[in-house]
């Protein structure tokens, strides 16, 4: 019993890692039904978000309130990986609506130019541009309406854009003087070091239950919770939905259809940014980190029925329970009597990798069964 749910809890801990990741693309994949490539670069850019901020609260300054830096880094990532999904959905996306194949090979073009600009941009640089993009998007939302009406609209857009390049320059500087680490480009990865009260484990039933796993699975169901209520209760989320089932009709009744995209895009992207903060808890950070999640990604997506969150949830934790039961040997010490056949299939698919490979096999074989996933599209959502 107590083997049982030490794997039941590893798998949710695995499962919500993965749901975390795959929570915003089940949004942009599922809802809009853009193939975006890039979804794991913009966890890479959470995840090195949580690495800045860490930095910045060992500042003499920010020193006594260190451990509160994962609370500032998580709307921080949500709001950084948001900007850069929108300023992608902005300029490639919106132009390849409708095209599948050309905005999949786009986005594995962004994927490598993110990659590489973490890799040769120093990170007090980078950080500026990324102020740059928050401010410049963000003012205009912010600021009077009346601002931007008539004449004086353009004038009052580039006075915004000016302010925002010259804060961004400001950070730059500032972080470059005094935080020499992130004022050199890193291509190798980076530690994250989790704050005292994420640290150690809880003991319950003779099993530990690591904090930062704990503290991932929180966050998971907040998330998860959130965007459930913002889909199905808010007006956004109405509009969405709506946007989702019938487009021309949700634009002859006035909804702003290109408004609903770069919203929903903002959103799918900024969770892609909270999972990053959640990887970067885990392990360390390099620029090809986004890459170990996005194949896990859109089997999730696929596994739980395309647009389903419920689905996306299921799939989750069955991957990642799977992923455990079969990666760590606890099949084997469950069922000792297992045939000598499959025992020898088991144990020479008793390593994380190769767990990973079976897991992905089931995942074809099922959906030859049922290729709509565990949870099918009904109605318009099929039509659409």
């Amino acid at each position: 019993m107590q083997l049982l749910f030490e794997s039941l809890f590893n798998g949710v801990a695995i499962g919500s890692v993965l749901l975390m990741a795959a929570l915003g693309l089940a949004i942009v994949f599922g809802l809009m039904g853009v193939i975006n490539l890039a979804h794991g670069e913009l966890i890479m850019l959470g995840a090195y978000t949580t690495y800045v901020v860490q930095l910045i609260f060992k500042l003499p300054v920010l020193q006594p309130v260190y451990n509160a830096y994962v609370l500032v880094a998580l709307p921080l990532a949500f709001i950084v990986s948001g900007v850069v999904g929108i300023l992608l959905e902005r300029t490639v996306i919106r132009r390849l609506y409708g095209n599948p194949l050309e905005t999949l090979l786009a986005t594995w073009g962004v994927s490598l130019i993110l990659q590489q600009f973490v890799r040769s941009v120093p990170l007090a640089h980078a950080a500026g541009l990324i102020l740059a993009l928050v401010l410049g998007f963000g003012l205009p939302v912010i600021l009077p309406q009346r601002l931007f009406d008539g004449a004086k609209a353009r004038f009052v857009r580039a006075g915004s854009w000016a302010v925002s390049a010259l804060a961004g320059v400001l950070l730059a500087g500032g972080l470059a003087s005094q935080i020499s680490r992130i004022a050199r480009a890193t291509s190798r990865n980076v530690d994250v070091t989790a704050p005292k009260w994420m640290r150690g484990g809880m003991e319950w039933m003779d099993i530990t239950f690591p904090v930062p796993r704990l503290v991932i699975i929180v966050i998971t169901i907040v998330a998860v919770v959130g965007v459930t209520w913002f889909l199905n209760k808010s007006v956004w989320g109405m509009r969405i939905r709506a946007v989702t089932q019938n487009r021309a009709m949700s634009d002859c009744l006035g909804i702003p259809t290109q408004t609903v995209d770069v919203l929903t895009f903002g959103i799918g992207s900024g969770l892609a940014g909270v999972a990053g903060v959640a990887v970067s808890l885990l392990g360390s950070v390099g620029p090809n980190v986004g890459g170990s999640y996005i194949v896990g990604c859109f089997m999730v997506v696929v596994l739980g029925g395309v647009g389903n969150l419920l689905g996306t949830v299921l799939a989750s934790f069955a991957i990642g329970w799977l992923t455990d039961l079969i990666g760590a040997g606890r099949l084997l010490t469950m069922w000792p009597d297992m045939p000598s056949p499959l025992a020898a299939a088991v144990e020479f698919f008793a390593t994380t990798s190769m767990a990973q490979v079976m897991v992905f096999a089931l995942i074809v074989v099922f959906l030859q069964f049922r290729p709509a996933g565990l949870f099918p599209q009904k109605g318009r959502m099929v039509e659409a």
